[in-house]
């Protein structure tokens, strides 16, 4: 294993043929074992480099625009960054973070559908004018803040699935797209396109065709009140499944062919965030405390199940949780199942088991119910999938430190970079390679530092 050193803040451990991600959580867990037992993250950096090459050969000419809130973290925005994509910012501390890396104010658009009218002013002396409007009181905050603003009405779509709650649903109605116009017409302020979103738990892929349609409904629309409208953005939901990216291009390129075809000069974007960033990161997180309970207390309310009274059922505590790297779970499902680190035979035992978070909060519990071997004290876990909605901004929650994280890239990445048509001279700007750096023997750590 090589490295090489980015800036002062982190590292990128550059990874001989051979070496997997499985080998780089080894030597990070004998590392952590010796030295406190801290949870951290391993992030390929290189998937970023494969599934943006997978976007361009699927979804192209649409381009993505990566939303930041997904995963902030300094390598995932640089490596993003080179490679091309454009941002979603949520906030003025993500459209700084972005600027940071020099990133043009044509590749930004400012997509939070309730504004601070300071960060209007602060998207606008940045020269950030792509933004999203969904009600004319936001609209009318816009105007005043952000004469140059550029606008894309944000159009609701209907892919709420049962047992799925209406709670910050965004997006207006073709009816209320009229009033806006008018609004916007007095308020001298540009309307440039159309944005929806279809969720990622939308199974019913007729919803694309739906928003399309009523997208086209609001470009005829725009045409009356003599708005040039050249943006269609379609919107987050992708899975980062190649089967799900598919599915979805099967759906809507025959739709955009005949809605807005390439003539037609409209530009079509989409915010494919979890699709680059969820499979890349891996979290490790370590048992501090364990304890033996009632299994009644343990399964769900309604849930029954038999068992041998003499079986024990654990609950274990972790050193990371809701206030933390699993904040999403507050919100949503889990979507990744714990994976025990330390060897186990496999006739071994299974127990009844539950995973708190290390605040002692009720609201601290990251898995209700699963099986696992009896597990120790300072055992770790592992959870993929781990770097979507975990990598935002730090909670202030009692002394919660944000995981260490080490990046890692393979040869052949790098190589797919200079590939794809990327100047190595601008990888030598952005990542600082460092080709004659100390090589690592086996025994040694992987030892770079988040």
């Amino acid at each position: 294993m090589k490295g090489f050193l980015e800036d002062a803040n982190y590292s990128i451990g550059l990874l001989d043929e051979g070496a997997t991600l499985a080998d780089v959580i080894d030597n990070c867990i004998y590392e952590h074992t010796h030295t406190g037992k801290k949870a951290f993250y391993v992030g390929d950096l290189g998937k970023l480099v494969r599934n943006n090459m997978q976007w361009q050969n699927v979804m192209a000419p649409i381009k993505p625009f990566y939303p930041v809130k997904c995963n902030s973290t300094p390598g995932v925005l640089e490596i993003l960054g080179t490679l091309g994509v454009g941002f979603a910012c949520s906030s003025k501390s993500e459209m700084a973070l972005v600027q940071d890396l020099g990133i043009s104010p044509e590749n930004i658009i400012y997509t939070n559908p309730c504004k601070q009218a300071s960060q209007i002013k602060y998207a606008a002396k940045a020269g950030i004018n792509i933004m999203t409007c969904d009600n004319d009181i936001e609209l009318k905050k816009i105007s005043r803040n952000h004469p140059n603003a550029k606008l894309l009405l944000h159009i609701a779509t209907e892919d709420i699935t049962a047992g799925e709650e209406m709670n910050m649903k965004f997006g207006t109605t073709l009816k209320n797209c009229r009033h806006l116009m008018e609004c916007a017409k007095e308020l001298g302020v540009q309307i440039v396109g159309v944005k929806f979103h279809v969720s990622g738990s939308c199974k019913d892929l007729q919803t694309y065709i739906h928003a399309l349609s009523d997208a086209r409904c609001v470009f005829d629309m725009a045409e009356e009140f003599g708005f040039k409208m050249n943006m269609l953005d379609i919107g987050g939901g992708f899975t980062g499944s190649e089967l799900q990216l598919e599915e979805v291009n099967h759906v809507i390129r025959p739709l955009l062919d005949v809605y807005f075809p390439k003539e037609s000069g409209v530009n079509v974007i989409a915010e494919p965030g979890c699709y680059y960033v969820s499979s890349a990161f891996t979290l490790a997180v370590n048992v501090i405390a364990k304890k033996t309970v009632e299994y009644d207390k343990l399964l769900p309310s309604g849930v029954e199940q038999a068992r041998n009274d003499d079986e024990p059922v654990f609950t274990y505590y972790i050193n990371d949780g809701v206030y933390g790297s699993f904040a999403s779970k507050l919100s949503e499902k889990l979507n990744t199942i714990p994976e025990v680190h330390k060897k186990y035979k496999e006739d071994e035992p299974l127990f009844a088991s539950s995973l708190w978070g290390p605040s002692c909060d009720e609201l601290d519990q990251i898995v209700e119910n699963c099986l696992l071997p009896e597990l120790s004290v300072g055992d770790w876990l592992i959870f993929d999938n781990m770097g979507s909605g975990t990598l935002g901004e730090q909670s202030a929650f009692n002394d919660y430190q944000r995981p260490l994280i080490y990046y890692m890239m393979s040869f052949s990445d790098w190589d797919e970079m200079q590939d794809a048509g990327i100047a190595s001279d601008t990888l030598m700007k952005n990542f600082f390679f460092v080709p004659s750096c100390i090589q690592l023997s086996p025994e040694e750590r992987f030892s770079t530092a988040a």
